[in-house]
C-alpha cells in the first residue's frame, strides 16, 4: 500500500491528502473498467467509475461505493483548535530540544550523551519541517492561530540554557540529561493533551509516536544519569 516506501508512516500521514489518499484508494478500490466486477450482491457502478470496497462489519458482506458515497462515509478529522495548538508548540518544543543537543558534541564527557543527543537531533529536525507544512496546510480561521506564549511543560528556562552553554564536561551531561528528561516529559504531557482533545489523524498519529519514543528515550536517560 505504500506510494513512497522510503517515508515513516507518521510523515507520509503529515505530508497531506494526496499520500493518505493514495494508501486509502490502494486498500479499499478497485476499477470496474475493463471487465472488473462487483461483489456478489451489489450493484456494480457504472464502467468508468472507480469502485470503492467498503468492508463489512463482521459477519456482513463488503459494499460497492462510488468515490461520492466512500467521500461522504469517511470520518471527519478536520483539525481543531488543539490540533493546531499542539503543532505550533510542537515546533517550538523540538527547536529547543535541538538547541540543547547541538551542545553536546563539544562539551559532553561521554559518548552515550553525544550519541543520545545525535538520535533526538535526528528525530526532530525532520518531524519540525512536517509540522510547519501541516500548519500551512491547515490554518485556523483568520486570527485564531497566532502565536501564543503560554507556558509549554518541560521547556528550559534562558537561564538554564546559559548554564548549559557554560557547563563542560560531566557536568554538562549531568545537567543535559536533567533538562532534556524534564523537556521530553513536558512533550508527553502535550501529547496526551492533544490525544483527547483533538480531531486530526495524521496529528493523532504524530502524537502516539512521540509518546513512544520520548518514554524510551526518557528510560535511557535516567539509566545513563
Amino acid at each position: 500500500m505504500d506510494m513512497a516506501k522510503g517515508l515513516p508512516g507518521r510523515i507520509r500521514r503529515l505530508l497531506g491528502p494526496a499520500a493518505a489518499g493514495a494508501c486509502i484508494l490502494l486498500t479499499l478500490t478497485g476499477c470496474t473498467g475493463g471487465g472488473g466486477s462487483a461483489p456478489s450482491g451489489d450493484a456494480a457502478p457504472s464502467d468508468d467509475a472507480a469502485a470503492v470496497i467498503a468492508p463489512g462489519r463482521p459477519g456482513e458482506k463488503a459494499r460497492t461505493l462510488s468515490p461520492e458515497e466512500a467521500a461522504r462515509s469517511r470520518p471527519d478529522d478536520s483539525p481543531n483548535a488543539a490540533d493546531r495548538a499542539y503543532m505550533r508548540h510542537m515546533v517550538e518544543h523540538h527547536e529547543q530540544a535541538i538547541r540543547m543537543t547541538a551542545l553536546a558534541p563539544d562539551r559532553a564527557a561521554k559518548d552515550a550523551v553525544k550519541r543520545l543527543a545525535e538520535r533526538i537531533s535526528a528525530a526532530q529536525a525532520p518531524e519540525i519541517a512536517v509540522m510547519r507544512a501541516w500548519l500551512a496546510r491547515h490554518p485556523g480561521p483568520d486570527g485564531a492561530d497566532g502565536h501564543d506564549h503560554g507556558a509549554m511543560p518541560g521547556m528550559a528556562t534562558e537561564q538554564q540554557l546559559k548554564d548549559l552553554e557554560a557547563a563542560r564536561g560531566t557536568d554538562f551531561d549531568r545537567l543535559f540529561l536533567s533538562l532534556m528528561t524534564r523537556h521530553h516529559e513536558g512533550a508527553l504531557t502535550m501529547a496526551g493533551e492533544v490525544l483527547k482533545g483533538g480531531n486530526n489523524a495524521a496529528v493523532e498519529e504524530l502524537a502516539n509516536e512521540v509518546v513512544a519514543t520520548q518514554s524510551a528515550e526518557i528510560h535511557r536517560m535516567r539509566a545513563m544519569g
